[in-house]
């Protein structure tokens, strides 16, 4: 029985392996392709490694630059959005993005953002939900270490009763930081336009009144769906109906 256990443990470290091995050759003749400036062939293979459910910052970075190069804004943005939110502390990965958006065909203008709400958004922004996690998690260790001090062993001092203040404010304040990185990274969806024409309807149909002309790279959150079409919400807060072959979620 012990025997039968190890071979089978052994038999999937070795198709591990060399699943990896395979991933790993094909996105080498991906970036091939790439060097060699072919960014038709490079997108092809890029995104067939992502076809088989295998991904990585790497990949779709590689995969942007591809787009970009091809003068595929829509999906260039898409595609550095994929990987910064697999990797957000890579700094080629926002510089690229930030680069791409330059270039953006409309610039909205309109109502601005909440002030608040942008700092916080850039201040998370390098931080992925994991580690926000736990350091929620070891403030409420320390905040329950504190608490059995006190009133488990009953010491009573001036310091203690502002650490334990410290630590219940500091704990609320990581928790909703995590609870916000939490809806805006998982709850909300985004959507880049890819399109070359891109209408933005006033109701999910093609009848409907059109609202304003969007253009590719253009980035918008997702409210709600009905049939073929995404009511969408752009940055100056003005929303409409786009179809959703127009767009690419992120």
């Amino acid at each position: 029985m012990y025997r039968i256990i190890i071979i089978i443990a052994m038999l999937i470290l070795i198709a591990g392996s060399a699943m990896g091995e395979t991933y790993a050759e094909a996105f080498q003749s991906a970036n091939k392709q790439y060097e060699s400036k072919h960014f038709e062939q490079a997108i092809s293979k890029y995104n067939e490694i992502l076809g088989t459910g295998f991904e990585s910052s790497a990949i779709y970075f590689n995969l942007g630059n591809a787009y970009f190069k091809k003068g595929d804004l829509g999906n260039a943005i898409v595609n550095y959005r994929r990987a910064e939110r697999l990797d957000p502390t890579d700094d080629d990965i926002a510089e690229n993005l930030s680069f791409a958006r330059n270039y953006t065909a409309i610039q909205m203008e309109g109502v601005e953002l909440n002030p608040i709400r942008n700092f916080i958004a850039v201040t998370l922004k390098p931080y992925q939900l994991n580690l926000l996690a736990w350091v929620s998690s070891l403030c409420f260790i320390f905040l329950m270490i504190l608490l059995t001090v006190r009133f488990g062993l009953g010491f009573k001092n001036r310091t203690l009763r502002g650490s334990i203040v410290a630590g219940i404010t500091l704990l609320l304040v990581v928790s909703l930081l995590t609870t916000y990185k939490y809806r805006i990274d998982y709850l909300t969806d985004y959507a880049v336009l890819v399109a070359e024409d891109v209408p933005i309807h006033t109701g999910p149909t093609n009848a409907s009144d059109i609202e304003l002309q969007g253009m590719p790279g253009m980035e918008v959150e997702i409210l709600s769906a009905s049939g073929d079409y995404y009511n969408v919400l752009f940055e100056n807060k003005r929303r409409g109906w786009v179809h959703k072959e127009l767009v690419a979620v992120i």
